[in-house]
Order: C-alpha cells, then sequence, then structure tokens
C-alpha cells in the first residue's frame, strides 16, 4: 500500500487502451482533502496518473464501479470499487505527448491529478495555442486548443437547443482571434455563416457584417454570374429540358465573351471562355434574346425581318419582352418563326429578375452589367470586400435569404472561395497565406443526409481537399445525426455541448474514440456553456467551461422572456409595419 496522499489503488486489468483500477480502502470515502482543496474520487471525466520509472501515463476515467466480495472465513460481503481508465498520454521530463509508448503492469499504483499536474498537462507550450476556458474539475487551469490543427483539421461544435452553442461559438471566436494582451490577430481571416442573424452583437466590435437585406450596414451581393450557368437556370427556370438549358448555355457564352470587350478585361483567352469561366455577363439581355427567339414572327420569307407591333421591340433593360404580329395562314406574311415553347421558364425567369428578395444576387450593385455590359467593380474587389478588410471576422447574415435556395446560394459564396483558394495558392492575398476558417452555423439544414445541393457539395470538397489550400471548416449544429457522416468524419476536433437526444449522443460517440464511452454518456447532464472537447486540437480530451462573454456581447439568440412579455401593459399597436417590413423583404 503506497503512502502518497494522491494514492487511488493499483491496476488490476489491461487492454489495448484501457484499463481496470480496483481503488484502495483508503479512498472509500469519496473524498481526499490535498493542498487545500477537496477532491472527489471516482469521477468520470477526471484526470490520473500511472508512474512508470521516469514516465507517468496519463488517463481519464470513463467508468466507475462497485462489487461484491463474500469472505467465506468470516461470512461477512465486502464492496470492492473500480474504475475505468482511458490511456490518452503520458510525460516523459515534463514533457506531456498525446499517445502511449508503454503499458502499465497488474499490481502498478494509480494515482489521482492534483491541481499542480493538470497546470503542466494544459499549459501552452507553443504561441500557436489559445485559451478557450477553464477545467470543469478545475477552475484554476486554463484550457487551450492547437489554432493550426482547429482550422487546417476541421472541426465541429455540437449541442441541444439551449446548451450554450451560440454563445460558446462566439466565445471561441473571441478568443481565437485575439492575443492574451487582448490585441486582435492582425491577419486572422474567419468567415461566419450566420444563418438567424445573431452573431452581430456579439462580435460587432472585431467583424465585418455583411448582410442580404435592404438595410443591412454592408449589403451582401452574389454576383450571378459568378454561379455556375446549370445551376442559376435551375433556379431561374425551374428545371428546364436539356434544349432550353443548352440554349441558355449558349447565350451565356457568348455574352461572356463580348464582356471581355465591353471591360477591357485582358489575359483572358476568348477561345477557352465556357460557362464556368467567372465573366460578367447581361443575364437580361439573354432574357430578351431568348423571349425574341421563342416568339417571333417574321415579315419576309428569308426570316430576316421580324414582324413587331407598333412600339413592340421591347426593351431588356426594363424587361419588357418583343411583341410581334400574329402570323399569317398559308404562305402569308408573317412567317412563324419562334415556337413559344419556352414562355413558361421565360415567365418564371422575369418573375425571378423581379423579385426583390433575390437582388443581392440578380441585381449585385456594383457587379452588375450595366446595358452596355459594363461593371463598375471586378471579381476581386468582391473577395477584397469579403476578406481584404481590417477586422479578423466577417459574418454573411443571410437571415434574409429564402430557406428554398439557401443551399444553391451559399454554395454558390463557398464555390467563389475556394476556387480562389485554390488558383491563388501562390499569391500573398490567397488563402495558404492567409489562411481561411468557414463556420458553417446551422449546418443540418444544408449538410443532411439526404441534401445533394452546391452547399453539401462543396463543404465536402473543402473537408477533403481544404487543408492543402489553406481553407478549414467549422460544423455548428443542434442536430449531428442529421450531418453527412462523410462531412463529420472529416472533423478532427469534436466540441461537444449538451446533447439530449440519443440518436445524436450515438453520432458523436461515433466520431470520438470508443473507450470515450463513458465520458459520451456524460453529455445531457453538461450545464450550459459546458463541453467535451475531444480531437487533435485538444492536449487531452477535456470537459471545460468556455470564457464567460462580456454582458453586451452575446448573440441575440436567447430564448424570448414570455413571462414578462406577457405581463406587460398592452401598448397602441400598429401591424402596418409589419406588413411594410414583409413587402419590402426588410427586418424592420
Amino acid at each position: 500500500m503506497s503512502a502518497q496522499p494522491t494514492f487511488l489503488g493499483v491496476v488490476s486489468a489491461v487492454s489495448s487502451a484501457s484499463v481496470a483500477v480496483e481503488l484502495a480502502a483508503s479512498v472509500d470515502s469519496g473524498i481526499i482533502v490535498l493542498e487545500g482543496r477537496n477532491y472527489r474520487i471516482g469521477q468520470v471525466g477526471s484526470f490520473v496518473k500511472i508512474p512508470l520509472g521516469y514516465n507517468l501515463l496519463y488517463g481519464v476515467i470513463s467508468e466507475s464501479s462497485e462489487t461484491s466480495k463474500f469472505d467465506e472465513d468470516s461470512r461477512m460481503a465486502s464492496a470492492r470499487k473500480w474504475i475505468k481508465v482511458e490511456l490518452v498520454g503520458e510525460s516523459l521530463g515534463g514533457n506531456f505527448d498525446r499517445g502511449i509508448s508503454e503499458y502499465p503492469s497488474i499490481g502498478d499504483h494509480v494515482h489521482f491529478v492534483v491541481d499542480s499536474d493538470l497546470k503542466s498537462i494544459f499549459q501552452k507550450r507553443s504561441k500557436n495555442q489559445f485559451q478557450v476556458g477553464r477545467l470543469s474539475s478545475s477552475e484554476g487551469t486554463e484550457v487551450s486548443l492547437d489554432l493550426d490543427k482547429l482550422v487546417a483539421r476541421h472541426s465541429a461544435i455540437l449541442g441541444s437547443t439551449g446548451s450554450g452553442k451560440s454563445t460558446s461559438t462566439a466565445s471561441l471566436l473571441r478568443s481565437m482571434v485575439r492575443r492574451p494582451d487582448d490585441s486582435v490577430l492582425p491577419s486572422a481571416r474567419v468567415l461566419l455563416i450566420d444563418i438567424h442573424g445573431e452573431y452581430g452583437p456579439a462580435l460587432g466590435d472585431i467583424a465585418k457584417t455583411f448582410s442580404v437585406l435592404p438595410s443591412g450596414e454592408n449589403q451582401l451581393y452574389i454576383p450571378f454570374w459568378c454561379l455556375s450557368p446549370e445551376k442559376l437556370v435551375d433556379f431561374l427556370c425551374n428545371n428546364p429540358n436539356d434544349s432550353q438549358r443548352s440554349l441558355f448555355m449558349d447565350k451565356t457564352v457568348e455574352e461572356k465573351k463580348a464582356s471581355i470587350g465591353f471591360n477591357s478585361i485582358l489575359n483572358v483567352d476568348e477561345e477557352k471562355i465556357t460557362g464556368s469561366t467567372p465573366l460578367p455577363y447581361r443575364l437580361k439581355k439573354i432574357w430578351y434574346d431568348l423571349c425574341h427567339e421563342d416568339g417571333v414572327n417574321f415579315n419576309d420569307a428569308a426570316m430576316t425581318i421580324p414582324a413587331y407591333t407598333q412600339n413592340g421591340e421591347g426593351s431588356f433593360e426594363k424587361l419588357i419582352a418583343p411583341k410581334f404580329i400574329p402570323p399569317g395562314s398559308g404562305n402569308a406574311m408573317p412567317k412563324k418563326g419562334g415556337n413559344g415553347s419556352m414562355k413558361k421558364q421565360l415567365d418564371l425567369m422575369k418573375s425571378r429578375l423581379l423579385d426583390t428578395q433575390y437582388s443581392f444576387l440578380l441585381n449585385p450593385g456594383d457587379w452588375n452589367p450595366d446595358k452596355d455590359g459594363k461593371i463598375k467593380r471586378d471579381l476581386d474587389g468582391l473577395i477584397e470586400d469579403w476578406l481584404g478588410h481590417d477586422k479578423p471576422i466577417t459574418i454573411f447574415d443571410l437571415s434574409g435569404m429564402p430557406s428554398s435556395r439557401l443551399t444553391l446560394l451559399l454554395g454558390s459564396v463557398l464555390d467563389i472561395l475556394f476556387e480562389a483558394a485554390i488558383w491563388g495558392r501562390s499569391a500573398a492575398e490567397g488563402m495558404r497565406e492567409r489562411p481561411l476558417l468557414i463556420v458553417l452555423e446551422e449546418a443540418h439544414r444544408y449538410l443532411g443526409k439526404a441534401e445533394t445541393g452546391l452547399s453539401k457539395e462543396m463543404v465536402q470538397r473543402i473537408a477533403k481537399e481544404g487543408r492543402k489550400f489553406g481553407v478549414g471548416a467549422m460544423i455548428v449544429s443542434q442536430r449531428p445525426s442529421e450531418i453527412d457522416e462523410t462531412i463529420l468524419s472529416q472533423c478532427g476536433t469534436i466540441i461537444s455541448l449538451r446533447i439530449n437526444n440519443s440518436t445524436d449522443r450515438g453520432i458523436v460517440k461515433a466520431a470520438m474514440s470508443e473507450g470515450l464511452a463513458g465520458i459520451i454518456d456524460s453529455l445531457p447532464v453538461l450545464r450550459t456553456g459546458e463541453a467535451i472537447i475531444v480531437g487533435e486540437a485538444a492536449q487531452l480530451p477535456t470537459r471545460c467551461r468556455f470564457n464567460v462573454l462580456p454582458d453586451d456581447k452575446y448573440p441575440n439568440s436567447g430564448d424570448p422572456k414570455i413571462g414578462e412579455r406577457w405581463n406587460n401593459p398592452r401598448q397602441k399597436e400598429d401591424y402596418s409595419k409589419l406588413v411594410k417590413a414583409w413587402r419590402n423583404q426588410d427586418i424592420t
């Protein structure tokens, strides 16, 4: 029996990644007082150490149990307490490393870890680590994460509604882009996709926010000509047939080739231009030309003179379709030209172009070609607006984006940024030189298992290839069971807050080490703002509480104070403001 006050018991069984420890009779009370502090023995999630000469093995308690042993001589039953310990790392000469180089033997002594040991394990070992919170079992011990591994190897923040997920995400991002002296990292790049408009108040001092709403501080534009034309025509015309799609693609390429001259764009080989080449084009002109071809009649047998009605030439700029004199009977003029097969699709396309809720896409400000095909600003200005400003965080507030089109439009943003990362990987402005972290809130809405859209396709691509080009992803979701397994499996670090649903817990358990099942089973009882962190960015599997945000820096995601609001006296109400905001697609 060891005389050391930290003695817990002895190793009684060893497997590939865990050991069973029989607790000594001296710890039957469950509490040991040491260095002026109470230590509760056998708590799931707490740390233990096993001395092996100059080497110290460290582990995490994942289970505790008790069995009865019957003594034949005394005819008495005695209780035996056991704990299961998952081995996670070792320390040699004061330097802690994950993984182990040797196993303990039966009978080796096991000790609980005191605060001084924890501080040694969790101390910052490089400038790439940043402090995110404090150990739940030891408030005096800071918990840090490795920034390189968190970004490059991807991560996921998972937690049920009300677990403090948004607040924890905001706290993590603030900690990530700030130095210990509270100054901001000058070259940090974080893009936060904010589906509900929650994060502006929490990160406003260190972030630039772009909104799809007309009243937004900075209007978010996603130029339609940056989208895949195949995806765009599906959106505009609601799944046209192959012939109609081909006609749209041909018109798009013609317009893109013309735009080189309109905008004096240099160093582009006209012969290599395809529908996917990111060049501006006049979408309204394409609509007009398609209307013309679909409905035209001619005043001559050679079919060269359109038979317009009086003042019927229309205007592509004003979205007025051309009108033609009906065809004559037999060989009489006008001669029929178009067959009218695209009228339904073109009417839908016009309604999309007129719909103000899509203005950020189809009428993208300085990036919208005028009637002569000229743009005021090119793609370089768009990317500079998004990522080249003086704040470390960019927020895309998509709270006004139609849900039915979220996956296409968000996918287009990711496509623009990832293509920029690939083709600009050797440039000083590229992501290899200034890496980018993309934080995807409410990820289950567009990364579901049944989803087939552009968002999921791009996130899968970033998860698989992003590390090579300096792009990392952070998935934030309340329903991990609904997220595509391919994406979740690529997340090297899992940050799990309270999760009540057993199906969701099963997904988190599968993403973590199998030996940590006992720790994962504690997910339903985590406090708000408390998380279990495992993976490459964490020194050890850790249960921690995130740094508390300043009072005025909380996300706008709290529950409404129903009792207080319902008790307030009624005021005179004017519902016209609500209807005005609805009609203008702008939050009042």
